[in-house]
């Protein structure tokens, strides 16, 4: 398994890293969120499809609605929290399998809760608070696809932070 970590310490550099990503992330990926509540998963979201032409502000938390959809940039985005389904007959009864099938970009936030239901070529992001602004993500994939993706991203992010050393 491939992985890169980035060390966020500003939410200036969450949105360096999402910018890599909405340029990165092909149609019909499929991104596993993994983070304790307020790490900043949504947020992550926002800035990936405000990289890829979605107003930020038509971006919020599907905690309740369960799967927003957003339109309007170079490709659909499709954006699930499972936080407060109980098992993965929820989960599935979503219809995630058409989402993860489609060509769009999914991000399933709490996605370690039902790991057995992602599709095994995904990209995972895991995301550590380590302080008010900074976080760890540790970006990983399982894939040849998706290993190519991390690293580009981690070629693109480690020369963008060299030039601002």
């Amino acid at each position: 398994m491939t992985e890169f970590r980035f060390l966020a310490q500003s939410e200036a550099d969450t949105e360096r890293l999402a910018q890599q990503l909405a340029e990165v992330l092909p149609s019909g990926c499929v991104v596993a969120l993994i983070g304790t509540l307020g790490a900043g998963k949504t947020r992550l979201v926002q800035a990936v499809a405000a990289g890829m032409g979605v107003p930020p502000d038509a971006v919020t938390s599907p905690t309740f609605v369960l799967v927003n959809e957003y339109l309007g940039g170079r490709v659909p985005i499709y954006h699930f929290d499972t936080y407060r389904l109980r098992d993965e007959d929820e989960f599935l009864e979503l219809g995630v399998e058409e989402y993860f099938e489609g060509n769009g970009i999914t991000f399933v936030e709490w996605a370690d809760r039902f790991e057995s239901c992602l599709p095994a070529e995904r990209l995972n992001v895991q995301i550590e608070v380590l302080g008010e602004n900074e976080r760890e993500f540790v970006v990983s994939a399982k894939s040849p696809n998706q290993e190519m993706m991390v690293h580009v991203l981690r070629n693109r992010l480690s020369d963008k932070q060299e030039e601002l050393n």
